[in-house]
């Protein structure tokens, strides 16, 4: 086998995608496994694939894309030995260069071929987007399969002669997937009126701990036009599948899984004014938490610390759920929860057919404290608006399998949230912890300290983070509750499918109206539009169900 030998390409000031991303820190070499992570290649079952990070350019363009600074292509360089290319890899210009695609030998026969014919997606010499200072222009081909094959990838050149039959190979169709389009990278956008090139990164269209995709790290390009419906159906690539997935071979061991969350570990900063802290699930229910059933309201039961009286299993119906200790001084300390006994919980899954480790941790709040609206310059207290009890947030690390490398990261924000990539995140000084931000009172999860507001304009529900002593370190304290690839005994409260949380105990409209008889002209008119616009989890309605219930548990973070 060859070697990835990086190749690096020259720093220039000018452009962030000039400047090459690097974690902070020197990656130590990982614990040995019984499998391949970390050794730079990925068997796929007779097709074996090396992750390059390193490349030359080919062409750029100065205008476009985001914040209208171009975008720039790259081949792979170098290959390794009797590796071939699937494709192009191109990234805009508004970020530092950090990126990857896949090359592929074939060591079963007849899954790789050359392609019969390129098509002339795109080229520069027709289009408005010229460069300002370069007469060079740029060429994107989509290579034409054999029968039975499909490609994977663009070439892009700076000739408009065709490549080369052997410069990008194709796969056999039955080892691959379907794609689809993930972000814009570069071109006229979706409002343009007129005709005109758009580039896009791409992924397998089924993420899932079972779906076999694997991303390859290549981009799409389309002629699209204002009747385009931006449609992931009649896509020209696809992605590749690993037919050895369920081997786990390419997944980390236990012991290379503690290394990486050790070099990685988040560090989540809450606001000096947080009341209400994490703690473990464990001191949660050794401090009086209790176990309610319906019909037996008045004999609520207190919970093992472990959870091991917990029910188990079966739909979430409404027939259990947990509440705070009745007594008034223990309902006060324990909603506080208790940093110093925190912990976090571990869930190991591959994705992108076991080709990256999603390392997902989960961190849990005895109680979410109440919202605070945000009326132009004017603050709202929301009274009881967002308060319910047990709070589930979590933060999940993607992983390379080629090399340990953290490429993303996801936030919980909410019902929803955000992936950032590597070049995005702030890191702990001299380490590659990543450090993130968790809002008052509510605990969504955000990348940078300051204020992001749930809403329309200058309207909407306060998320404040900033830094300060109270801060949770992920490594200090945490347990792998969960491995798909590992042998692990789950705790029995992952396994309890019920809310974590009473149904509110107020009625929302009351609450509503008790704050719009406190305001007066247009902030009562702004308030009622909030009310309006504003998703159900922020009013609090009941408690939340526990991480194994979420959709993210087994599928992808969306």
């Amino acid at each position: 086998m060859g070697n990835c030998i990086p190749l690096l390409v020259q720093e220039s000031k000018s452009l962030p995608i000039e400047t090459i991303f690097k974690l902070p820190s020197p990656l130590p070499n990982w614990p040995p496994g019984a499998g391949d992570f970390g050794s730079g290649y990925v068997d796929l079952g007779g097709l074996e694939v090396c992750q390059v990070v390193t490349f030359n350019k080919v062409w750029a363009i100065d205008k476009g894309g985001p914040d209208n600074l171009g975008a720039t292509f790259y081949e792979p360089s170098p290959i390794p030995d009797g590796f071939s290319m699937f494709g192009c890899y191109c990234q805009p210009n508004n970020k530092p260069l950090f990126g990857w695609v896949l090359v592929g030998k074939d060591n079963a026969g007849e899954i790789l071929k050359n392609p019969i014919d390129y098509t002339l997606i795109w080229s520069s010499e027709s289009s408005k987007f010229k460069n300002k200072n370069s007469h060079d222009h740029g060429y994107i081909w989509l290579p034409t399969p054999p029968e039975g094959y499909k490609a994977l990838g663009h070439v892009v050149t700076t000739s408009p002669e065709k490549p080369t039959f052997d410069k990008i190979q194709c796969v056999r169709s039955d080892r691959t997937e379907d794609l689809e389009v993930e972000s814009w990278i570069w071109g006229q956008g979706t409002t343009s009126k007129e005709n005109g090139i758009n580039v896009h990164s791409v992924r397998p269209r089924e993420r899932s701990i079972k779906a076999q995709g694997v991303g390859v790290g290549t981009f799409l390009a389309r002629i699209t036009s204002d009747k385009d419906d931006d449609s992931n159906t009649t896509l020209s690539l696809a992605c590749l599948k690993n037919d050895k997935f369920g081997a786990f071979s390419s997944m980390p061991s236990l012991s290379q899984i503690q290394a990486l969350f050790e070099q990685y570990s988040p560090l989540i900063y809450f606001h000096p004014k947080e009341k209400y802290l994490p703690s473990s699930v464990n001191w949660y229910f050794a401090n009086g938490a209790l176990l309610y059933q319906k019909g037996q309201e008045s004999n609520p039961n207190p919970i093992e610390p472990n959870g091991s009286n917990l029910p188990q299993g079966g739909p979430n119906d409404g027939a259990y759920w947990l509440d705070l200790p009745i007594d008034e001084k223990d309902k006060e300390k324990v909603i506080k929860g208790d940093l110093l006994n925190s912990e976090v919980y571990l869930h190991i899954k591959p994705m992108l057919g076991a080709t990256f480790t999603d390392i997902a941790l989960w961190i849990f709040h005895p109680f979410n404290g109440p919202g605070t609206a945000k009326l132009g310059l004017i603050d709202v207290p929301l009274g009881k608006i967002g308060e319910h009890v047990g709070d589930w947030e979590h933060v999940t690390l993607r992983i390379s399998n080629f090399n340990g490398v953290l490429h993303k990261v996801y936030l919980s924000e909410h019902s929803g949230g955000t992936w950032l990539d590597a070049p995005s995140l702030e890191f702990q000084k001299d380490s590659n912890k990543v450090v993130a931000y968790s809002s008052l009172n509510g605990h969504a999860i955000f990348p940078k300290p300051g204020l992001v507001l749930q809403g329309a304009g200058d309207i909407g529900i306060r998320n404040d983070t900033a830094k300060s002593n109270l801060v949770l370190d992920s490594g200090e304290s945490y347990s792998i509750v969960a491995a798909e690839n590992l042998e692990i005994i789950e705790p029995p409260w992952l396994n309890y499918t019920r809310e974590w949380g009473p149904k509110k105990s107020y009625t929302l409209g009351d609450e509503v109206k008790k704050i719009e008889s406190l305001l007066k002209g247009n902030l009562k008119g702004a308030f009622e539009k909030l009310v309006k616009v504003l998703p159900n989890e922020v009013y609090g309605e009941e408690g939340p169900t526990g991480p194994k219930m979420k959709g993210n548990w087994n599928g992808d973070e969306v």
